[in-house]
């Protein structure tokens, strides 16, 4: 039996941020199966197709590529889209033609509407009309943790009935090849706090910069990696200056594998978040985590992280003067990090796509729901 599905390639022309870099490992990871053979792809075709406006374009053994249409963004995706559509469509970045019905939808997270301080309104606006449209009327709804899952439910996104998790994986750190950032060495890192993330108000990263004196006079000090994009986040925080606190922007993959290999932590202690993937990277390189202990962090951290609450500096204070301590801690949560990262890979949330897939096209099982998935995951 031929099967034919698109990949909506929107993402090719995005920044690569945590929800782009789930498409891309996602796809990657699906070609590996279609190209090995695996049982649920037999017969089975995959075309992703791009706009016109993409800057990406990743190397792909068995799924073709094609670019179609005009322009870019949410009209391209709505119009010229869904005339290159053979089949069925997958879309894993959030959005998607509403006019697909035979569609696979991912909806990371209900972020904008836990916390819409950090969005636009523009942003906010049309995620509110367009997440429910897309949640009743696709085939089928992705997300990346129970959590998430909750969520979408709770706020009328879509039923349960309809929803799977695919979460992200870690094998993509093993491709980077560690080298510290410019002017930068590892005597530098050893009592540094690494955050990642923008100073979007849901990520929380006044807490830990609020605190620098505090954290000065204890010899640590903290490195801020990325940035906000204005068109989505409301970026308006007022954050102190310190010597203490260096401001690197965005890295290359190398160069934050290079940080994190010889920080003391990661400090992620966001509010709201449907996955938290800057943690399960730095697990994955070896580097111990103080995570927030909202939403779905201790889903994704287990008892591989410390963790304290995102309005308690005293808090993450405590746990960040107990790693410097002590050298047996820090080994024993990086180690406990490197067996979290392996429970977590491409490749399974890959097969849970071809499963949905091979459903849609009335040739297997569907993938279970989220409360199945996690009686599966505690049994195995």
């Amino acid at each position: 039996m031929r099967r034919q599905w698109t990949i909506n390639g929107r993402f090719l022309a995005q920044p690569l941020t945590g929800v782009q870099r789930y498409a891309l490992e996602t796809v990657r990871a699906l070609d590996g199966l279609i190209a090995g053979q695996a049982e649920l792809a037999r017969g089975l075709e995959v075309e992703l197709v791009l706009p016109p406006d993409a800057v990406h374009s990743p190397a792909l053994r068995a799924i073709g590529m094609r670019t179609v249409g005009r322009g870019g963004g949410h009209a391209w995706e709505q119009t010229a889209l869904p005339r290159a559509v053979a089949g069925g469509l997958l879309s894993l970045c959030n959005t998607g033609p509403l006019s697909v019905r035979k569609q696979i939808v991912c909806i990371h997270d209900a972020n904008a509407r836990r916390y819409p301080a950090s969005y636009s309104l523009p942003f906010r606006s049309l995620y509110r009309v367009l997440m429910p449209a897309l949640g009743h009327t696709a085939r089928r709804i992705a997300t990346v943790s129970q959590h998430s899952a909750d969520e979408l439910v709770a706020l009328g996104i879509a039923p349960r009935r309809k929803i799977f998790v695919a979460p992200n994986g870690h094998e993509h750190v093993g491709r980077w090849e560690p080298r510290f950032p410019p002017g930068w060495d590892p005597q530098m890192a050893a009592n540094m706090i690494v955050i990642i993330g923008s100073n979007a108000p849901h990520k929380n990263i006044g807490l830990i910069l609020r605190m620098a004196d505090r954290l000065a006079r204890e010899k640590l000090s903290v490195a801020v990696v990325g940035m906000a994009d204005a068109r989505v986040f409301q970026a308006n925080l007022t954050l102190p200056d310190a010597a203490n606190v260096h401001w690197l922007g965005r890295l290359s993959d190398g160069e934050l594998a290079g940080l994190l290999g010889h920080a003391m932590c990661l400090a992620f202690p966001s509010f709201v978040e449907g996955f938290g993937l800057p943690p399960l990277e730095a697990m994955a390189l070896g580097c111990p985590v103080v995570s927030s202990d909202r939403a779905s962090m201790p889903e994704i951290c287990g008892e591989a992280a410390l963790f304290a609450a995102p309005d308690d500096p005293e808090g993450w204070l405590r746990q960040f003067i107990r790693l410097r301590d002590d050298p047996a801690l820090r080994r024993a949560m990086a180690e406990r990090g490197l067996t979290q990262a392996a429970r977590f890979r491409w490749q399974a949330s890959a097969e849970r796509y071809l499963e949905a897939m091979a459903a849609a096209d009335g040739v297997g099982a569907a993938p279970a729901g989220p409360a199945e998935h996690n009686r599966s995951a505690a049994l195995a």
